[in-house]
């Protein structure tokens, strides 16, 4: 009995996860596969600059920059890739499993998601390193400048994806260095597991070699504008190999633009009442996709639900402070969108 007891204790958070799915769906569970998200966990230090970085950056010396800026705002926040889309799908009440590596400093990041009910048993931790640390600095203009620390995030490139996953199920390949991305790349081709390939941060990193084979065997790819138009100029016959997926150009304050197997769409952003910090809304964006498609709504639906996820990020100061009711995000779709949303 005691081995029941302690089993059905370490895999609670998922067992509430699935019950605050089922009550809160008349649909029930549409998929039966299981959305893994990989990607990092960090803290993140958020920095305000009131004033606009081109305004003190001399054009004819960028190469000798030596400057300092006097922040206005300063906040310490959970965040990383992986876990601000899980906070996103946890919103949602979509289960999913956290699949990446912590450090010795994760306790107050584990209890404030236990809290939420998200599922952590694949969540590695690195007792001799610190969790990964990003430190974010945003001007007026919503122009951000970024510091990042990878720390226990080094060690992802070591996770064994077949233990976690199999052929049914979906990967989110998130940012996690050059080798941990590639590694869970190379798993989904070799596992003939479906992935969303989002390379924006590790394109400075790999060759083009490996860019190709992270899009060509992608189900989605998915960027923000500048980071598609460097995926288009590297990748040879784009537009054939574009038609063969699903491509997702995130466009910041403008919405979305979505090809799918040719077929383009322009998605709207989504009503923000009152617009605080972006940093995050594409995290956010991702994880409202990521629900969709787990609820079996087509690809345009899909996009719409990550602006309505990621319009409620950038109304908060920090990459998991939003939050809202499945009532009210349908409220906004329906605002937003001029339809009605089965949840």
């Amino acid at each position: 009995m005691s081995f029941i007891r302690e089993t059905i204790r370490a895999h609670k958070p998922w067992i509430d996860q699935i019950i605050s799915y089922v009550h809160g769906n008349k649909n029930i569970v549409k998929s039966m596969s299981m959305k893994i998200i990989t990607g990092t966990i960090a803290y993140d230090y958020i920095m305000n600059f009131p004033g606009a970085f081109s305004d003190h950056i001399l054009p004819n010396q960028v190469h000798k920059i030596n400057l300092s800026f006097i922040v206005d705002k300063f906040a310490r926040r959970r965040g990383g890739t992986a876990g601000n889309v899980s906070y996103s799908l946890s919103l949602l009440k979509t289960p999913h499993l956290l699949f990446t590596y912590a450090g010795m400093d994760f306790d107050e990041y584990r209890k404030a998601f236990e809290d939420l009910g998200i599922r952590l048993d694949a969540v590695k931790i690195d007792q001799q390193n610190y969790t990964s640390t990003g430190f974010a600095m945003t001007d007026k203009a919503d122009n951000q400048i970024w510091g990042y620390f990878y720390g226990a995030s080094e060690k992802i490139s070591t996770l064994i994806l077949s233990s976690v996953a199999t052929k049914d199920d979906f990967v989110l390949i998130g940012p996690s260095g050059a080798s941990g991305s590639m590694s869970f790349v190379k798993q989904c081709i070799e596992n003939n597991i479906s992935y969303m390939f989002d390379p924006g941060f590790i394109l400075t990193q790999i060759n083009d070699g490996d860019l190709f084979e992270g899009i060509a065997h992608a189900s989605y790819v998915i960027g923000n504008d500048y980071e598609i138009g460097l995926i288009q100029h590297r990748i040879k016959n784009w537009e054939k190999i574009a038609k063969e997926r699903v491509i997702i150009k995130t466009l910041g304050g403008n919405g979305s633009e979505i090809e799918d197997h040719g077929k383009k769409y322009k998605i709207a952003p989504a009503v923000v009442k009152n617009p605080i910090d972006p940093t995050g809304a594409g995290d956010a964006w991702r994880g409202g996709f990521i629900a969709g498609l787990e609820r079996k709504q087509d690809t345009k639906t899909a996009a719409q639900m990550g602006s309505v996820a990621a319009a409620y990020a950038v109304e908060s100061y920090g990459t998991q402070e939003y939050s809202y009711s499945l009532t009210q995000f349908k409220n906004r779709y329906r605002l937003t969108y001029k339809n009605l949303l089965d949840l």
